[in-house]
């Protein structure tokens, strides 16, 4: 039986690897063994920051709607409790954008929350 060579295979994995590592600094992006080190940390730190930038967009949006509700006079915590009271489900995006785009309705939105939070 003939003996099996993998210079093929071998050859194709390696060079997914070093594409992969294209236009990283030094030898990173030349030499297989600390280019392969490299696009494994580099899918670690991309699968690990997917993750992240939730909580990082929802921190945006609580920003936002916390300047919207002091410019209306009111606490974000206060706000959020008065819409929970007067059950209005809106999303923290979604209030993000009415404060930013359209502030008349954000502030009837502060105005339902104040009556509802004062109850």
């Amino acid at each position: 039986m003939a003996r099996v060579k993998g210079s093929v295979q071998t050859r194709a994995r390696r060079k997914k690897i070093l594409n992969a590592a294209e236009g990283y600094f030094g030898s990173k992006h030349l030499l297989f063994k600390t280019a392969k080190e490299q696009v494994l940390h580099s899918y670690r730190y991309a699968y690990i920051s997917r993750r992240k930038i939730k909580s990082d967009f929802r921190k945006l949006w609580i920003k936002r709607i916390n300047a919207g509700c002091h410019a209306n006079g009111i606490s974000y915590s206060r706000f959020m409790d008065g819409l929970k009271k007067s059950d209005i489900a809106i999303n923290r995006k979604m209030l993000s954008e009415l404060a930013i785009n359209d502030p008349k309705a954000f502030a009837s939105l502060v105005e339902t929350a104040k009556k509802a939070a004062a109850k």
